[in-house]
């Protein structure tokens, strides 16, 4: 049953990514990106516009990288479930998530570290070598925090013994220590470490995000560690032990914990299942609980823009500075008026991208 939804669930991921990506307004992130950056973000979103052009076009790549991701993901579920029906849940719940949402639908750099993290443990469960390197270089290439990837890796290589994956696991290290490359660690103790959980419980939804960290501490307790585990552990604890004095940049570890979601599962399964069937009753209540609290957070996102416009709660809602820019450029078309000041330099980048310029140039 479960493995006749997924090709349902898969094409309305794809609606939902198409829609959201073309309805949704350029946000001030992505502006910036494509205005004062020079890293492959900007590279990707330029060459989209230039394609296509338009909002739709900057992001169709990503999209694109997006679809492309899920379907790696099954394939690494497959390698990891025996059952097909399980792996086929798992990429499910895995579309649903609201990271994987926004990032396969926004700018951003988790889905370019996302398929490569993915295809990394892909070919490490099949045992191919050869591509892990490669694969190694290219993250080492996109991402300033992959440090966190190759920590993880490190640690693996160590307590499997697995000679050849940790000298090239630590010559990635000692190249991040020699490039002084990673996460920049600044600041004072401050009250980040709450608002870390907050983000988390974003971009999981919050009941999927407390069964994640009970996951992540039940395996570290009494269950076989895998390599996906190392690497979502070790981003979770790392980005814990750093908003304790700054705020971190989510974008730097949520794509090494979205891969997770299948041990999440494994991990429910192997609490139900050893029970008998009149005892499972709690747990397939509980997993209904998570499912529509995910689902819940799905839609909300989905439909985030008809929320906006129709619950009247502009001024607290989080689309706000993507939607008073857009409705701010259209308002002026309208008038005629083909230029607008403004001190927020953020503004300023989506009013331009939009073809509004400063009305009077500003040194």
């Amino acid at each position: 049953m479960t493995r006749v939804l997924l090709p349902i669930s898969f094409s309305l991921f794809i609606i939902s990514i198409l829609y959201l990506s073309i309805t949704t307004p350029i946000t001030p992130h992505e502006a910036k990106i494509f205005y004062t950056y020079d890293n492959i973000l900007s590279k990707i979103m330029h060459l989209g516009n230039l394609l296509i052009g338009g909002i739709f076009g900057s992001r169709l790549l990503f999209v694109i990288v997006a679809i492309v991701t899920v379907i790696i993901f099954y394939l690494v579920q497959l390698q990891y479930f025996l059952n097909k029906n399980d792996a086929a849940l798992s990429t499910i719940l895995f579309m649903l998530l609201p990271g994987v949402l926004t990032a396969s639908t926004l700018v951003n750099i988790a889905i370019l570290v996302l398929p490569i993290v993915l295809l990394f443990t892909l070919f490490h469960y099949k045992n191919i070598f050869w591509p892990l390197p490669v694969l190694m270089g290219l993250l080492f290439y996109i991402h300033e925090a992959s440090i966190i990837f190759f920590i993880a890796v490190t640690i693996f290589s160590f307590v499997k013994k697995d000679l050849k994956l940790g000298t090239v696991s630590i010559l990635f290290l000692t190249l991040f220590i020699y490039a002084s490359s990673g996460i920049e660690i600044h600041g004072r103790p401050n009250g980040y470490f709450v608002d870390i959980f907050g983000l988390y419980a974003t971009i999981f939804s919050p009941l999927v995000f407390l069964y994640f960290f009970y996951s992540m501490y039940r395996i570290f307790i009494k269950e076989e560690k895998n390599l996906i585990w190392y690497i979502a552990f070790t981003a979770l604890i790392v980005s814990l032990l750093l908003s304790l004095r700054q705020k971190i940049v989510i974008t730097d570890f949520a794509p090494y914990m979205l891969i997770a979601i299948g041990l999440m599962l494994s991990t429910f399964n192997r609490s139900m299942r050893i029970r008998l069937i009149e005892h499972r009753v709690h747990y397939k209540f509980m997993f209904i609980v998570l499912l529509i609290s995910l689902l819940f957070s799905s839609v909300m996102i989905v439909f985030h823009k008809q929320v906006y416009y129709s619950w009247n709660i502009k001024d607290k809602h989080f689309a706000k500075k993507i939607y008073i820019p857009y409705e701010k450029a259209q308002s002026l078309k309208k008038s005629g008026i083909n230029c607008y000041d403004t001190d927020n330099l953020r503004e300023h980048y989506q009013l331009k991208f939009y073809k509004l310029e400063y009305c009077n140039k500003i040194d």
